[in-house]
């Protein structure tokens, strides 16, 4: 089995990971997000350090594209693409609103077929970066970006019971109020990160080392007091 090198820098908590043969041998995190730079390199060294791998036993490098933070997803993309760039393996780019819904997938023990699953990520004020799933992971709502009022998902909502989840969700669940709104506590978890992984690197599903960019939606603007 592959041995894989997971980054995660897209939101306020940072984490870096190992997975090999169907599980994670370490991860490691930071939750302050302006250091996430500052976090990265000696967390990969560390990581290598503690997993008992050297870097030239990773076959190919994974990191959550996005959306985010923009600053984030900068500082995870560049040392991803460094670090196949400099050992010549292949990178592995994966959408995080996925992420976010395969995490949660794992902790449920009761899924229907008829459930539709929402991954918010804080885009500001009651702006999220979101989408929508089904249960066999179909795309329902294509990610974008979108301000929350309270007739937001209305239509997901009315027949069947919808998740919503992510660290964009909680000012979601203050202005609706509907009974299959079902709101969860969760984060993207390395085995999940790993898995997906995994799958893309079975099925040879690899970035363009040359191209590959984060996966903004949308462009950065920059604030300039007055």
């Amino acid at each position: 089995m592959a041995t894989l090198l997971c980054i995660d820098t897209a939101t306020g908590k940072a984490q870096v990971s190992a997975w090999r043969d169907g599980s994670v041998l370490q991860a490691l995190y930071n939750d302050a997000q302006k250091d996430h730079a500052a976090f990265l390199q000696p967390a990969l060294q560390q990581l290598a350090k503690e997993a008992g791998m050297g870097m030239k036993d990773i076959d190919a490098v994974a990191v959550n594209a996005g959306p985010g933070s923009y600053t984030g997803l900068r500082v995870g993309m560049a040392s991803a693409k460094g670090l196949c760039y400099a050992l010549r393996i292949p990178l592995i780019t994966l959408n995080g609103l996925e992420l976010l819904t395969a995490s949660l997938k794992t902790q449920l023990t009761d899924i229907r077929a008829t459930d539709l699953f929402c991954p918010m990520i804080d885009a500001r004020r009651m702006e999220v970066f979101t989408a929508v799933y089904d249960a066999e992971m179909k795309t329902i709502l294509e990610p974008c970006a979108l301000v929350l009022d309270e007739n937001s998902f209305k239509e997901h909502c009315e027949n069947q019971r919808t998740f919503f989840f992510g660290n964009g969700s909680g000012k979601f669940k203050n202005i609706i109020s509907h009974p299959n709104a079902c709101f969860e506590d969760i984060e993207i978890l390395p085995a999940a990160m790993g898995a997906m992984a995994a799958d893309r690197f079975e099925k040879n599903q690899f970035a363009d080392l040359s191209y590959s960019e984060p996966f903004y939606i949308k462009e950065f603007q920059a604030f300039v007091s007055k």
